[in-house]
């Protein structure tokens, strides 16, 4: 399993509402298995498809950050969502930058596993937290757009600096 390059801001395809998947055949499985590998080099706990550059509806989630316990998940969609809490998030896509965000605390999430199988859980606290952040990869949402005015400004002068230093 190969180490996929990961894309950082500004990279177009961060921006860009991902496609469903169809296919569910050897080359995808291989995607999977890169993308799986990938999250857990860069010590990610998710990585959406958009993040290596490939503008699909597929994120990894591996909250525990454990080896054999990530779940593929392909064309998710959030059903339900309720309450809610203020965490700090940071990105692979943006790296050295982080910020507090609103996100709900339970979910129930409806996705196709790697087998193109269909599947509803319910999810809480930091797992749902990081399945709201890949979804929001394939929407095209990035970290810093949940925050408006200077407050985005900064984060994204912030990174900026960061990424001109080379870091």
């Amino acid at each position: 399993m190969a180490k996929l390059k990961i894309r950082t801001y500004p990279d177009p395809v961060l921006k860009k509402k991902a496609v469903p998947v169809t296919d569910f055949g050897p080359a995808m499985q291989k995607l999977f298995d890169d993308m799986i590998t990938t999250m857990h080099a860069s010590d990610g706990v998710g990585l959406a498809a958009p993040q290596i550059g490939i503008s699909q509806q597929i994120f990894i989630a591996c909250p525990t950050m454990r080896h054999g316990e990530a779940h593929v998940m392909v064309n998710a969609v959030i059903e339900k969502k309720s309450g809610t809490s203020v965490a700090a998030e940071g990105c692979l896509s943006l790296p050295g930058i982080s910020g507090e965000i609103v996100r709900a605390t339970k979910l129930r999430l409806t996705f196709q596993n790697r087998f193109g199988k269909k599947y509803t859980l319910e999810l809480e606290d930091f797992f749902a937290r990081v399945i709201q952040h890949e979804m929001d990869h394939l929407n095209g949402i990035l970290l810093f757009d949940h925050f408006k005015g200077e407050k985005r400004e900064q984060l994204i002068a912030n990174y900026n600096a960061l990424k001109n230093k080379g870091m």
